[in-house]
């Protein structure tokens, strides 16, 4: 399915190059009036990352998203700075469909995989952002792309599997913001190997043919951001290339 996403940093709808915070595009727009037009344009999924959160988990917006998430009727899947259950557990609370966990379950998988013990498998979605090196090892990233986590996609996959992961959104950091097109073989490559897990595509998306092309791959969502923002194309339009299931 199209997932139509947008980046917040202090109340603000903003977009990153390749995750550096220094390299900031905001545009002027309200956060509820962008989603509530993906939403009557035929979204089934809304992604949120909290920027400002993931930079400082003290600072997490929350307050906004709860308002997001009363004002809207598709259900909304949050990412950015979680750290303890008792922030997912309140992201939970406030309607939030499903959290998106990131270098967390690199840090401390153990701790995770209780969580996914705990809420089921629907609650959880791993975010495995990826830096694909000249051996082609994808290497998980974290912290806000700020430093490696030194484990790869594969053997994060493998540890999950045994608490039934079934969510799971991948980004390779080489393309996130570059308009350049997705990493299409990476999503056929991990598509095939783990078929039971819905692979949620995200990073370089810049035309319905990118679309088209990951819908091909055998993922079975996709995240896009930029593309939407600066009106290269409508989720409508998206949405007529990969009806929703």
């Amino acid at each position: 399915m199209i997932i139509p996403a947008i980046d917040l940093i202090d109340g603000q709808v903003v977009r990153l190059y390749q995750g550096d915070y220094a390299q900031q595009t905001t545009f002027n727009l309200s956060p509820l009036d962008q989603l509530k037009s993906y939403q009557q344009q035929g979204a089934n999924l809304l992604h949120i990352v909290d920027l400002t959160g993931a930079k400082d988990p003290a600072k997490r917006q929350t307050a906004l998203i709860s308002e997001l998430v009363k004002n809207l009727e598709t259900p909304i899947q949050v990412g950015g700075g979680i750290r303890t259950e008792a922030q997912l557990s309140e992201l939970l609370e406030i309607g939030v469909a499903r959290v998106v966990i990131g270098s967390l379950a690199v840090k401390e998988p153990e701790l995770v995989k209780s969580w996914f013990v705990k809420y089921g498998s629907d609650a959880i979605c791993l975010a495995l952002d990826v830096n694909i090196n000249e051996q082609g090892e994808k290497i998980v990233a974290v912290s806000g792309w700020q430093s490696g986590g030194g484990k790869s996609l594969e053997s994060l996959v493998e540890e999950f599997k045994s608490v039934g992961l079934k969510h799971a959104l991948v980004t390779d950091i080489s393309r996130d913001g570059t308009l350049q097109g997705a990493n299409t073989e990476l999503y056929k490559e991990i598509a095939t190997r783990y078929p039971d897990i819905q692979w949620q595509a995200s990073g370089g998306i810049a035309t319905l043919e990118d679309v088209n092309a990951v819908r091909e791959s055998g993922a079975s969502g996709i995240i896009i951001g930029k593309a939407l923002l600066i009106n290269q194309f409508s989720v409508e339009e998206a949405v007529t290339c990969w009806p929703n299931a």
